[in-house]
């Protein structure tokens, strides 16, 4: 038999270290759950989602699958929606990528991954709907980039198509849903700059998103090749700014 005891004595260090710094933390934290942000994320073991915006545990509800998808069929994703916004009543709701990520990478290639296939189809359609505005690079990382952002900015829209925020935005629920990503290199996350807040808001966040990708392509067509996404984002703002 094993046991995983160094997990296990990390874990008692971590709770008297809670302890310390506050004796009541965890009675209070027992009595009541009340986050105001709902993070849909990576399952990659690389994006922590508390300690990546310095939140401690009840501060943040959490759900993680294979390059942060949501998918209309997937009850999983849709129950922690709802459970997130009509028992918590959450006010944001962020869909996080990251750069680099191996769903997405996956996805782009042309080998069989096996029962995944069926998940990263999702990605592809997104791969093939914006293949024009990807084709601007012609490295296989600076796709990669690209397409890690619009699989957020689809993964978002998606968020605010459901029947859960359709609702809630109808009975007048302050509720906004916000893309971004997080740079493994650099421990920073970009907002993408979708941030819809009502129904009426959502196809012109959307738009605007995709227009900022679209500026990134124009910038890629006449920059110096080996700038990095953070190099070009900041461009961008400097442009809309």
């Amino acid at each position: 038999m094993k046991r995983l005891t160094q997990l296990l004595d990390s874990n008692r260090q971590w709770a008297e270290q809670i302890s310390q710094d506050d004796p009541h933390f965890f009675e209070t934290l027992a009595q009541q759950q009340a986050p105001e942000y709902l993070w849909i994320g990576c399952s990659d073991s690389r994006v922590p989602a508390n300690e990546i915006v310095g939140m401690l545990p009840g501060e943040l509800f959490v759900h993680r699958n294979v390059s942060n998808l949501v998918i209309h069929t997937d009850m999983n994703c849709l129950s922690v929606i709802q459970y997130a916004v009509q028992v918590l009543k959450v006010k944001h709701i962020m869909v996080v990528g990251h750069y680099g990520c191996g769903g997405v990478k996956a996805a782009l290639e042309s080998s069989r991954h096996g029962l995944i296939d069926n998940w990263l189809r999702q990605i592809r359609k997104v791969n093939q709907k914006h293949s024009e505005l990807l084709s601007a690079w012609d490295h296989s990382h600076q796709q990669l980039d690209r397409l890690c952002e619009l699989n957020v900015i689809e993964q978002a829209f998606n968020v605010c198509e459901t029947t859960i925020i359709q609702d809630a935005w109808a009975a007048g629920q302050e509720i906004t849903v916000h893309g971004w990503i997080y740079g493994l290199n650099d421990g920073l996350v970009n907002d993408l700059e979708f941030n819809a807040s009502e129904d009426a808001e959502v196809e012109a966040q959307y738009n605007l998103a995709i227009s900022k990708i679209e500026a990134l392509r124009q910038l890629a067509l006449v920059s110096e090749k080996g700038h990095n996404a953070r190099n070009l984002w900041d461009r961008v703002r400097q442009l809309f700014n």
